[in-house]
């Protein structure tokens, strides 16, 4: 994976799917910059939007599974506490049976929730990447580092300048990296824009004190990304903790609550979210499975209590372009999901596990079928090689004469055989086997 954060990820599952999810929110910017309003906010929350539309349907498979799953749950618990404490190979094997024909009654898979996840992980984590590095894949962003970038590399001392900057550390390596040492004109300025994407206003000020000569590059820069960065008043390129900053040294309480809506609003509406998701029936406690279940209920009663509190930290000290993700998605996911508890509850799920025991008895007949056509095939194929038919019967032959009557009648079944069938199959294997006796 390359350490190069402007540069586009290059792992193997992110990284491609970032850079489809890069086109889709250089595409949004495009739209609002054609149309006058090329905000990153703006960007953000359409983007947001868009992709959670795309991740619905998997979102529905889910929710569908746990409904399913809160239904069929006892019947698994019967199936443990009949074989609890069988170890024998027979009790195992028919307790897996079991389940699967249970499994399959309610027709989800073992694996079904957590293959949803595995599918949604990837793009959430390629989401994330795409969001707080915007330059690297919107164009119109990055070209609003320059020329300054260039003029900047070629001062004096601006290395070791930009080294100063607060968010510089993260990309510590790529300053010490031989194409930086050696000056690969790209490396050095996508590191250099690195940082600067990641630079507060005072920072992006701090480079007209010290470089004066820059100060219209400076201006011409910031302009553009205020321009894009700013969302109801609100720089989301800052981070609400800088953002508290200025307002206690300035004493404006606007600004003040400016910086904490973005925290708040995001551990509200992340709790609810956790509210609106559905949640699983309570068991009685008598026995041990139930136990159980119950202790990992309340531990993801505690998460769910966690999660609205880290989020509000998180976003205290992130720049507030990530914490209106945070708050866009919670929005999405909870409109989505009372959408989607609408189209549950109107799902009767007896009907669904009638449809899906019928389509597993189905399923059972083919396979059943199938064995029943494989052993009448062994039973022909057998009758075949061990009888002479009468026809080519006669009296006192050899045994190399009976050898050769019987080949010619397997081959004569052979050759009627249809294509595609298991004895024209058998047929091309034993002109195999034979060609190959010869040489």
């Amino acid at each position: 994976m390359s350490v190069i954060l402007l540069t586009q990820n290059s792992g193997k599952i992110i990284g491609p799917i970032a850079k489809l999810l890069g086109y889709i929110m250089e595409g949004i910017f495009l739209i609002l910059d054609k149309i006058g309003l090329p905000n990153i906010g703006l960007a953000i929350i359409l983007f947001t939007i868009v992709i959670y539309l795309i991740l619905m349907p998997l979102t529905i498979k889910q929710q569908k599974f746990s409904k399913l799953s809160a239904k069929m749950n006892p019947e698994l618990q019967a199936i443990q506490a009949k074989y609890k404490g069988k170890n024998d190979n027979e009790s195992m094997m028919a307790m897996q049976t079991e389940t699967k024909a249970v499994y399959a009654k309610y027709g989800v898979s073992p694996s079904g929730s957590c293959i949803q996840l595995l599918i949604q992980m990837p793009i959430l984590f390629a989401l994330y990447r795409v969001i707080y590095n915007m330059p690297a894949y919107v164009g119109k962003i990055k070209e609003a580092f320059f020329p300054l970038v260039d003029n900047l590399i070629a001062q004096k001392g601006s290395t070791e300048f930009i080294q100063t900057f607060s968010q510089a550390g993260m990309f510590s390596k790529q300053f010490s990296n031989e194409s930086f040492v050696s000056g690969v004109t790209s490396y050095v300025q996508n590191t250099f824009i690195d940082v600067l994407n990641k630079a507060s206003t005072a920072e992006w000020l701090s480079i007209s004190d010290k470089f004066p000569s820059l100060s219209a590059d400076v201006d011409h820069t910031l302009g553009l990304l205020n321009r894009y960065n700013n969302f109801l008043g609100l720089n989301i390129g800052n981070s609400p903790s800088y953002v508290m900053k200025e307002a206690i040294a300035s004493k404006s309480f606007l600004l003040m609550l400016a910086a904490i809506s973005i925290p708040v609003l995001s551990a509200v509406t992340q709790w609810i979210n956790v509210k609106l998701m559905p949640q699983q029936p309570q068991q009685d406690g008598k026995n041990s499975n139930n136990q159980q279940q119950d202790a990992m209920m309340q531990s993801m009663k505690t998460m769910n209590l966690m999660m609205p509190i880290m989020s509000a930290i998180f976003c205290y000290t992130l720049p507030a372009g990530m914490g209106l993700y945070w708050i866009a998605g919670s929005v999405v996911r909870s409109i989505q999901q009372i959408v989607i508890n609408k189209h549950i509850d109107k799902i009767d799920l007896d009907e669904v596990i009638k449809n899906n025991e019928e389509k597993a008895k189905k399923k059972m007949q083919k396979v059943n079928a199938r064995n029943e056509k494989m052993a009448a095939y062994a039973s022909m194929n057998t009758k075949n090689v061990s009888a002479i038919p009468k026809s080519q019967s006669k009296p006192g032959m050899t045994q190399e004469e009976k050898e050769e009557a019987i080949r010619k009648s397997t081959q004569y079944y052979n050759q009627n055989a249809k294509p595609g069938s298991m004895m024209s199959k058998a047929n091309m294997v034993r002109q195999y086997n034979e060609k190959n006796n010869k040489k």
